[in-house]
């Protein structure tokens, strides 16, 4: 039986979040009506020339320099002629042979093995508008008539696109989370898979394992969520397999990806760069990056998520929480600014991805709403390590602070949560803890060190969790010990 392997690459569209759109003045809103942020340069009428947008030049630079890019020193515009009805030029102002970024690299993670992804390049392109078909699915097939609104023509649209490095669904959906999360971080673009701020196509073939020639390869759309490449691929996958497998032959295609169904369909034969007619953009001048506007944008990165996740680490913090923690950029700076006060980085990074992450979602609110601060995680760390509070108090106290009753001290003084640390009130607990438990004693003094943690466990209930566990543990051992 053939062992079959994929071969994927993917092409992230980014729709950058500038002011106006690439080519012209006009503003990027898509909240607006239908048809109100159009002008004569978006709409293409006779003699309307495109001014390239300075700002969405910066943009497509950032995204090459955090990828690892080298950035071109001189790059072109170029006309890719296609029939698009909702781009009224029936042409694309886009780059093809001299791209602003080439030769990038994305590392990603999947279940603790690490992968790098090559990134063949990154450049620069016009959006189209947006076609409204009148059909209960939306789609062209079927519909009655077809609407268009221009306000998305002409808006900048960064193309990313991958090496065939990526070898199964699992990694392309860690390749295009990592993507989402850098180019977050940069704000250049808010990235909502949800509006079409990002959008993914995948390229996929299929070949025997150890086979160095590719297979035939068919390029998926219509992917609006990690969710859906995943599942579109894993499908597009095995329907490849089944088709060889079955003595047919795949054939170089587009394929629709039904959410509904969950399966691909065609949609129409694949085109080659030859198909497009490419020729340089006659209206627009080249585009020359100097060496001082190169520096400038690489001594303007933000540091990365994944340098951020190394660090975060490097505090002691396990790779998982780290992950979590990072992906919520709101979350890590409260942990930058804790950690820097001096506060035990694996304590508030448990704190933050477990009691806070749970207030936010149980509350339904945002963290700039609640009344938590990094002083408070401080002070909290604090409590903890001077045994004024135990671990099951901190949590209760840090709901209510976040809930604004106060700082962490007043909370604990006002709701009587302070750790028990009196070794008399603690051993008349102890005792009564054992004293309902003689087959949990027996095992004690025979030597099996398991129970006590169930006592410790009777003893934090007994006392609301008030009580110093260490000092129980010490006082269960001493007690059973000397029986």
């Amino acid at each position: 039986m053939t062992d079959w392997e994929a071969v994927i690459g993917i092409e992230t569209h980014v729709e950058l979040q500038t002011r106006s759109k690439m080519f012209c003045g006009c503003e990027v809103n898509f909240g607006a009506d239908p048809n109100t942020t159009i002008c004569p340069v978006c709409l293409a009428l006779p003699g309307a020339l495109p001014v390239p947008n300075e700002e969405a030049i910066e943009g497509i630079l950032e995204i090459g320099a955090a990828l690892g890019c080298k950035l071109v020193e001189s790059s072109l515009f170029h006309r890719k002629n296609y029939f698009y009805p909702d781009l009224p030029k029936n042409y694309q102002i886009s780059q093809y042979d001299v791209p602003l970024c080439v030769d990038g690299h994305l590392d990603i993670d999947v279940n603790g093995e690490e992968a790098r992804i090559g990134i063949t390049r990154v450049h620069m392109e016009e959006d189209t508008g947006k076609s409204l078909h009148g059909s209960d699915t939306g789609r062209i097939h079927g519909a009655d008539y077809s609407l268009l609104d221009f306000n998305r023509s002409g808006v900048p649209l960064v193309e990313i696109v991958s090496e065939p490095d990526i070898r199964s669904a699992e990694q392309a959906r860690a390749y295009a989370a990592e993507l989402q999360r850098v180019v977050r971080t940069l704000g250049v673009s808010d990235v909502r898979l949800e509006e079409g701020s990002v959008r993914f196509d995948a390229n996929i073939s299929v070949r025997p394992a150890g086979r160095a020639e590719f297979g035939t390869r068919t390029e998926v759309k219509n992917m609006n969520s990690l969710r859906s490449l995943q599942r579109a691929i894993a499908y597009e996958i095995q329907r490849q397999i089944g088709v060889i497998e079955g003595g047919g032959e795949i054939i170089q295609e587009t394929r629709h990806w039904n959410e509904g169904t969950g399966a691909t369909s065609s949609m129409r034969s694949k085109e080659e760069s030859e198909d497009y007619r490419y020729f340089q953009e006659p209206d627009l001048v080249p585009l020359h990056v100097d060496g001082e506007w190169r520096d400038r944008v690489f001594a303007g990165l933000p540091e990365l998520p994944s340098a951020r996740r190394r660090r975060v680490v490097a505090a002691g913090v396990e790779r998982q929480t780290a992950a979590t923690l990072v992906e919520s950029g709101d979350l890590a700076d409260l942990f930058d600014e804790a950690v820097s006060r001096g506060a035990d980085g694996k304590l508030v990074a448990n704190w933050l991805t477990g009691e806070v992450v749970a207030h936010l979602r149980r509350n339904d609110v945002g963290l700039a709403d609640t009344a938590i601060t990094a002083a408070h995680l401080d002070e909290l760390a604090v409590l903890v390590g001077e045994g004024v509070l135990s671990s099951t108090a901190a949590k209760e106290v840090l709901d209510h602070v976040m809930s604004g009753e106060g700082s962490p001290r007043e909370v604990a003084a006002a709701r009587d949560l302070t750790q028990i640390s009196d070794q008399s009130a603690l051993e008349s607990e102890v005792d009564n803890v054992l004293a309902a438990n003689p087959d949990v004693v027996e095992r004690l003094r025979g030597g099996d060190t398991k129970p006590i943690g169930f006592v410790v466990g009777q003893v934090m209930k007994a006392t609301r969790g008030k009580a110093d566990p260490k000092l129980v543990s010490e006082l269960i051992r001493s007690k059973t010990q000397g029986a």
